[in-house]
């Protein structure tokens, strides 16, 4: 714990959250000797998704527009977040995903329909395990044949890796690539110099939870944000409150266009 304190101590006030997490997440595998402790958690949450796929595809089916059900369910993934809620269990997982289609959105819709028209490159930046297998779903209903998917670049509490990746399906849908960093977010002088060129080379960013948005709303790129509004001081940030599922785009959201800043 000590060892802990004295990391967010040392933290930048004025850096990213991330930075910190980042830091006592190494701390925390050295000290384990283990190189992914989140790996089971992350297995369970994989497994209960891809268990319920039928079920969230009937809901897709059913749905009067299937890709906006299918992006709300890729945002009520983002609950999967152990980072943010350590006690997280599969009730609520899915809880939260069978209930997501009756709850209130706060969503660019129109603008995110019409970048996703318009965009030949899309740059899918994934954010945890679980629900990974609902980006899957979104990734389909976009069209798989224009995405690539990023993930962490290493192990880091239950965020995505290439391995996640591949128990989604992903690898053999569309090109998967990693950041090159570990931190649970994308802060870009941490990502490779090959992640930082297919970022700058694409003309739609869609960006998957919190620790992205973190890291990326004042960053100025073509991107869109779906994540779930999860501690006080982002929800102050943004304008929105606790618990809000968000579709954010960067564009409008940072010059106030939709009344958040």
């Amino acid at each position: 714990m000590a060892e802990v304190e004295r990391l967010v101590a040392e933290a930048d006030p004025a850096g990213p959250p991330v930075l910190v997490g980042q830091a006592i997440h190494r701390k925390l595998r050295e000290m384990t000797g283990d190189p992914d402790p989140y790996r089971g958690p992350k297995r369970m949450f994989n497994d209960l998704v891809l268990g319920l796929l039928p079920e969230l595809k009937g809901m897709i089916r059913e749905a009067a527009d299937p890709l906006r059900a299918v992006a709300r369910l890729a945002i009520a993934g983002n609950v999967i977040d152990l980072g943010a809620n350590g006690t997280l269990t599969s009730a609520d997982a899915l809880a939260a995903l069978r209930g997501v289609l009756t709850e209130s959105f706060v969503e660019d819709w129109d603008a995110f329909a019409e970048a996703l028209d318009r965009a030949t490159s899309i740059l899918y930046l994934a954010d945890n395990a679980g629900e990974i297998i609902i980006d899957r779903l979104l990734i389909e209903a976009i069209g798989p044949d224009r995405v690539t998917v990023a993930v962490r670049g290493g192990p880091v509490i239950n965020d995505a890796t290439v391995e996640d990746a591949r128990t989604a399906g992903l690898d053999t849908l569309v090109e998967v690539i990693d950041n090159g960093s570990d931190a649970p977010g994308t802060v870009l002088e941490d990502c490779s110099a090959a992640f930082r060129e297919r970022f700058e080379a694409a003309d739609l960013i869609i960006a998957k939870g919190q620790g992205n948005f973190e890291t990326l709303s004042e960053v100025k790129a073509p991107l869109f944000f779906l994540f779930k509004v999860k501690c006080q001081v982002v929800a102050a940030h943004v304008g929105l409150p606790e618990g809000t599922h968000a579709l954010i785009d960067r564009q409008r959201w940072s010059v106030g266009a939709s009344g958040r800043r």
